[in-house]
């Protein structure tokens, strides 16, 4: 990743941010920049990489030359460290888009030319004394030194001259949006120069820069595609399963509550029968007990039927056992006749014998 690129300044405006917040920010137009050159150890000495900004109609014979290699017209050029400059080459274009929101990076500008100004406007003297008959030394300087010793100016004396017109660098400034269609940065803060001046992004000394990786917008914007129809086309099937999967759930709901209404009916039925069956075979002689068994399946057979069903042959059953019971007492009269009928006889030869007598 390269450390800086070139562009220049827009102007100033503000941006609103959240809890209605205005920030003023300077826009800055960012590349797009050409790599030129490729500084390298073996051949140079050192390690860049040199880009170039803007363009130009003419160019002396050596800039042609020079520019020969990568194609481009170009007004400026600068070099900027890399953290790898192999992978970089001729030719190729650098974007804003290296650049993202809250980076910190130092803006080199160049400030307004103001011309030539006297000593107040360029280094904010007071001035002199309007009294004691100093009529005209409002706005002189005053003394500038010594006249024995040392008898001359010292360098670097605050007086007037050319003002502005230099190089100046604003470190820390953060980076608040950026506008990769229209190659803008927009930075907060005031960066020096006037409109369309040159200016110079780069990361700010000392402070970290995460590694990110750029891929190109197309790219991304097809791979985003084709993932949400891939999600789409999977979550249709799953949609319409889970819709499929009650409708077939409740038949099955219902089989299991009949089976469970059944169950209790058919068990209590059987239980009934086998009630009844004992205690007509304390009444009933030993064939009719063995008559008995062979009709119980026939009650149990309708295990499938509703409720009701089950609940009429346990009915007839009920009769049936009734009309056996009744059919019992002529047999039970019966044999308590033949019992009583040699009482009686011997009661006659007892009394013709005493007569006899």
């Amino acid at each position: 990743m390269i450390e800086g690129l070139i562009g220049k300044k827009i102007g100033m405006t503000h941006l609103f941010a959240s809890e209605a917040r205005v920030i003023p920010v300077t826009v800055l137009e960012v590349g797009p920049c050409v790599v030129t050159q490729v500084r390298t150890e073996e051949r140079d000495g050192y390690e860049a990489v040199q880009i170039g900004y803007g363009s130009v109609k003419q160019l002396t014979k050596p800039a042609a030359g020079h520019l020969a290699a990568s194609g481009a017209r170009v007004r400026h050029l600068r070099e900027f460290g890399a953290d790898d400059v192999s992978s970089f080459k001729v030719g190729q274009e650098l974007r804003v888009n290296q650049f993202q929101a809250d980076d910190i990076v130092d803006v080199v500008s160049t400030t307004k030319g103001r011309g030539f100004q006297g000593a107040m406007r360029r280094h904010g003297f007071g001035g002199g004394q309007k009294t004691h008959g100093q009529g005209d030394r409002g706005r002189a300087v005053g003394s500038i030194g010594a006249g024995t010793y040392p008898g001359r100016v010292l360098k670097g004396k605050k007086m007037p001259g050319h003002m502005g017109n230099k190089r100046k660098t604003v470190r820390k400034l953060k980076v608040v949006e950026v506008d990769a269609e229209r190659n803008l940065l927009f930075v907060r803060g005031a960066v020096p120069g006037a409109r369309n001046t040159t200016v110079m992004v780069r990361y700010a000394h000392g402070m970290p820069v995460a590694e990110r990786i750029i891929p190109e917008e197309p790219v991304v914007e097809i791979e985003e595609e084709v993932a949400e129809e891939a999600v789409a086309e999977v979550a249709e099937p799953v949609q319409e399963e889970a819709a499929e999967e009650p409708a077939t759930e409740a038949p099955a709901a219902e089989a299991e509550e009949t089976t469970a209404e059944e169950q209790p009916a058919e068990e209590a039925a059987p239980e009934e029968a086998t009630a009844e069956a004992e205690e007509t075979s304390a009444d009933e002689p030993e064939s009719e007990t063995e008559e008995a068994p062979a009709e119980e399946p026939a009650a149990e057979e309708p295990q499938e039927e509703p409720v009701a069903e089950v609940e009429e042959p346990a009915a007839e059953v009920d009769e049936a056992s009734a009309v056996e019971a009744s059919s019992d007492e002529p047999a039970a009269e019966a044999e308590e006749a033949p019992a009583d009928e040699p009482e009686a006889e011997d009661a006659e030869q007892s009394d013709k014998e005493e007569e006899r007598s």
